[in-house]
């Protein structure tokens, strides 16, 4: 057999959704449609591409190979038939970023509003996810850039060659989230055992990322009465007095009347930093400006 333009794409998108399942939606094929697909390219390389695993799956050393000389082939194809409906000047200006939850509430919406203002010929495009999503589509070549959030050791997002490009661009302390007529509320600091029994707001734990909103190391099992995925509806709860919850100062910009972030005490400090993270290599000039406004945005809040 040889490899297909078909059987590149679902490779791609297999390598980006890290399932049969999730590609087969995002393409409009059947799930057993996807794995005849890839059963073709490894027949075709003669050799295994996927690693399976209860949840997913993974791309081998040599499905690795593959997606970057897919992921080059891909683009030039989509490049070609851009210029020949006349669409290459627009899409030289569009840049593609990911990010994690947070920051699509003051970082990334400031950075855009910039960049409209000194560049608006740049078409950005975005797309929110968790670390492990965000990292799969900057390999696949779907994504140009990524903010991603990481605790220390704040070891690189993945482990798989060509090491990615990641820059550091704001560290802030993780905080605990108060109703304002809360008991918490007008003192600076919580401590562990005080906040243990709290009823928490929190996302929902995913096997991509665990459960965010619920203070690292909590003793016991923590009290969860309220899931949402979206940070600000975390906080409204918590102004309504539905429970508590976690986030950093770099929300303060919009957080609702009616809350507090205080810090926790007798623990070691939760620091989170922010990077730009991408594929190694020259960038181009949008997606440089971007950069920039993203560096300039992630200055203002630590200043």
């Amino acid at each position: 057999m040889e490899m297909t333009l078909v059987g590149l794409r679902v490779l791609r998108e297999v390598a980006e959704r890290g399932t049969f399942t999730a590609a087969a939606d995002a393409l409009g094929y059947t799930q057993s449609a996807v794995s005849r697909q890839v059963a073709g390219l490894e027949q075709a390389t003669g050799a295994r591409l996927f690693d399976r695993y209860p949840g997913g799956v993974r791309l081998t050393g040599s499905g690795r190979a593959l997606l970057r000389h897919a992921v080059v082939a891909l683009d030039a194809l989509e490049a070609a038939d851009r210029e020949l409906r006349g669409a290459e000047e627009v899409e030289r200006g569009r840049v593609r970023l990911g990010f994690f939850p947070t920051a699509g509430a003051v970082i990334v919406p400031r950075a855009l509003a910039m960049l409209r203002q000194e560049h608006p010929h740049i078409q950005v495009t975005t797309r929110e996810g968790t670390t492990p999503s965000l990292v799969r589509a900057l390999r696949a070549g779907t994504l140009d850039l990524a903010l991603l959030s990481s605790r220390p050791p704040h070891r690189s997002p993945d482990t798989d060659d060509p090491p990615l490009s990641v820059e550091p661009l704001l560290e802030v302390h993780l905080a605990v989230v108060v109703p304002a007529g809360g008991p918490f509320a007008e003192r600076g600091s919580v401590s562990v055992e005080e906040i243990a029994g709290a009823p928490w707001i929190a996302s929902p734990g995913t096997a991509d990322e665990p459960l965010l909103g619920v203070w690292p190391g909590l003793p016991g099992r923590p009290k969860v009465r309220h899931t949402a995925r979206d940070w600000l509806t975390k906080l409204h709860l918590v102004a309504a007095g539905a429970g508590v919850t976690t986030a950093t100062p770099t929300l303060l910009p919009v957080v609702p009347p009616g809350v507090r972030l205080v810090s926790v005490e007798g623990v070691a400090e939760e620091v989170r930093r922010v990077s730009l993270v991408r594929m190694p290599g020259p960038l181009g000039a949008s997606m440089q400006a971007l950069a920039r406004a993203l560096r300039r945005q992630a200055a203002d809040l630590a200043a």
